[in-house]
């Protein structure tokens, strides 16, 4: 939706800019803006503080969403332990790491909410900015309600599952211990 309608606004300013011809319109070609434009684009209007917009937004969704994560992992997987001593199967460590990664998700869903409309490069017609953490939340809270913080949850989720099983297998079945075992040791 946001990547359609910064689409639209851009082919909108196109359309309205008095320096294009008046065949410019009908030729606008719709060309990718890559990460290193953006990365200019920012250290050019904003400077270095452009591309740290957001990051206690950031902090705020990620210390939190592992507060939830790794202590609901840790005692889901050890419900599938059999032995105290034994690890668990690793469907187990799948699926503790699905449930646990979902969870965590949803619990810290408006923290992302706001991450995400703080870092927004470019803001509908309709849109409000917001000066700070605390302006973000009560404006989506007054203008749009408390569900608004929820926006996305089910689909975050969705994404989130698979990737912390994923990641509590490969962790299981020893691929980073193998991993930092390449790494050459440090001899002092």
């Amino acid at each position: 939706g946001r990547i359609a309608a910064q689409k639209k606004l851009m082919a909108a300013q196109a359309q309205l800019s008095p320096s294009t011809g008046a065949g410019a319109a009908e030729s606008v070609v719709e060309t990718r803006t890559t990460a290193m434009q953006i990365t200019r684009e920012l250290l050019r209007n904003k400077g270095i503080a452009g591309l740290y917009k957001g990051l206690g937004a950031t902090l705020l969704r990620d210390v939190p969403f592992s507060i939830v994560y790794f202590p609901l992992f840790a005692n889901l997987n050890k419900l599938g332990q059999k032995n105290p001593d034994v690890k668990a199967p690793f469907y187990v460590s799948f699926l503790a790491g699905c449930l646990a990664g979902s969870t965590a998700a949803i619990a810290v869903n408006p923290c992302d909410v706001i991450k995400t409309r703080l870092q927004s490069l470019q803001r509908g017609i309709n849109e409000d900015t917001y000066s700070g953490i605390t302006d973000c939340a009560r404006k989506i809270w007054t203008k749009e309600g408390p569900t608004a913080f929820f926006k996305g949850a089910y689909c975050r989720a969705l994404v989130i599952a698979p990737l912390f099983g994923i990641a509590q297998v490969v962790y299981f079945i020893g691929i980073a211990e193998f991993i930092l075992d390449q790494i050459p040791k440090r001899r002092d």
